[in-house]
């Protein structure tokens, strides 16, 4: 079977450039409006991509005197975005550090049964300070979130397999709602959880839910090669790229998984002109909207160093890549930084269109030719679509590059089947009980 692009939107609020809100093709009071989501959502739908994304954290993020921030939960938000589509798969982050296995089993379970099967959990470790500060405690050192997310997953996934998929019988005449042979308690201890289980859900049409995973660092690609079947990533040349895929797809190997069991999405941001003019003119629009202040603030948070306004005329400072944080977008920002001898001020440029992501501005065949080189070139199975201003943006890449994509043959023209997994042509696994396992508990 001919391989095809992924393509997945993601939504973020009004547009992925710092500076979308303050552009006429914006409105910031859209931030917390539903219809705005689901008008995105039923855009997405219509372009046949194969999912939207929402991104979550848990604090405030940034300077909100000059960024259009606090949106919605996503969970709750990805519910109403169920119910006006029918076929786009619902993604949403949640934290393994600050939350329970059984909520979030039960979370994305009653979210795959509301979507028909269409839920996708993008799995963090939440990195930063203030998070922790939320919830009354010290960040976790890195390889502790990562153990943590490992044994949380396990748990989730048990809860998830603790219902067989004909345990439900709804034998009306003999009184048996459900069989309770094949309703399991899942009898977990271990390091971080003792859960006893089973889940107050039955199973998820998908079996278990898609896995999502967005850390680049190498515990973070551990973790996504023993278990994500999706990677979320920000990778800035097409040598990075094929260099990160590779990578990525060897350490699969290792873990005794197929290279197809695992799609690696880099970060598109694209701005669409008819004309290359037309759109490096809109790509100045936006940049003439930045407010170095907000810029020179998240960069200082994600590099460990307060910059002033007096350093935007000069190179960035040199800066360990080491931190407790999000090491793999540091290591990203400081690799660009160097690479291309950027002053701090051409850094904050680079960094608004997409925080590290790639942006690139042209036509809509030009922006295919982009996705067509990484995409068969061994850098990329498809991509996370980050519009820099919404709902324009979004409409533009449905409406002007999907089409061409389409035409070259690289992506569907109508959905492959009902649920996320189909359409992302990755198998449905049956529950670990079903299939004659016992899931033994984990020693302390």
């Amino acid at each position: 079977m001919t391989r095809k692009l992924r393509l997945n939107a993601f939504l973020m609020g009004v547009g992925h450039h710092e500076a979308a809100w303050r552009h006429p093709r914006a409105e910031p009071a859209h931030l917390t409006d539903v219809r705005h989501y689901q008008r995105l959502a039923r855009i997405a739908e219509r372009g046949r991509l194969d999912s939207v994304f929402l991104a979550d954290g848990l604090a405030l993020r940034g300077d909100v005197r000059h960024n259009a921030l606090g949106g919605l939960e996503p969970l709750t938000l990805l519910s109403a975005l169920a119910a006006v589509t029918d076929h786009v798969g619902l993604i949403a982050t949640v934290s393994t550090t600050y939350n329970a296995p059984f909520h979030v089993a039960r979370w994305f379970a009653s979210l795959d049964h509301i979507s028909g099967g269409r839920a996708g959990w993008n799995i963090v470790t939440s990195a930063g300070e203030a998070e922790a500060h939320n919830f009354g405690v010290e960040r976790p050192a890195h390889a502790d979130r990562y153990a943590r997310a490992d044994e949380f997953l396990e748990v989730v996934t048990k809860l998830w397999d603790s219902w067989e998929d004909d345990a439900v019988v709804g034998d009306r005449r003999a009184g048996v709602y459900a069989d309770t042979e094949k309703i399991h308690p899942i009898e977990h201890a271990g390091r971080y959880f003792q859960v006893s289980g089973p889940l107050n859900t039955s199973r998820p049409p998908q079996g278990r839910p898609l896995l999502v995973q967005a850390g680049s660092s190498e515990d973070g690609k551990e973790f996504a090669a023993r278990h994500a079947e999706a990677v979320f990533t920000a990778q800035q040349t097409l040598a990075d790229g094929q260099e990160f895929y590779a990578d990525l797809k060897r350490r699969v190997a290792r873990h005794g998984r197929g290279p197809g069991e695992l799609l690696i999405l880099p970060g598109l941001s694209p701005i669409i002109g008819s004309t290359e003019r037309e759109a490096l003119r809109l790509e100045k629009e936006l940049n003439d909207l930045i407010i170095p202040d907000y810029g020179l603030a998240q960069l200082s948070h994600l590099v460990g160093i307060d910059l002033s306004p007096d350093a935007l005329d000069r190179p960035l400072p040199e800066v360990s890549a080491d931190t407790e944080g999000a090491q793999s977008r540091r290591r990203l920002v400081l690799d660009l930084a160097r690479r291309e001898n950027l002053t701090v001020r051409q850094l904050l440029v680079r960094l608004a269109g997409g925080r590290g992501h790639r942006v690139v501005a042209g036509t809509p065949e030009q922006i295919a030719d982009e996705i067509q080189e990484w995409f068969e070139n061994g850098a990329a199975d498809g991509f996370n679509i980050m519009p820099p201003v919404l709902p324009g943006g979004l409409e533009d890449f449905v409406d002007q590059v999907v089409p061409e994509l389409q035409a070259r043959g690289l992506f569907r023209t109508e959905y492959e089947g009902r649920t996320l997994r189909e359409n992302y042509g990755l198998a449905r696994p049956a529950s670990a009980y079903a299939a004659g396992e016992r899931l033994e508990p984990v020693a302390s």
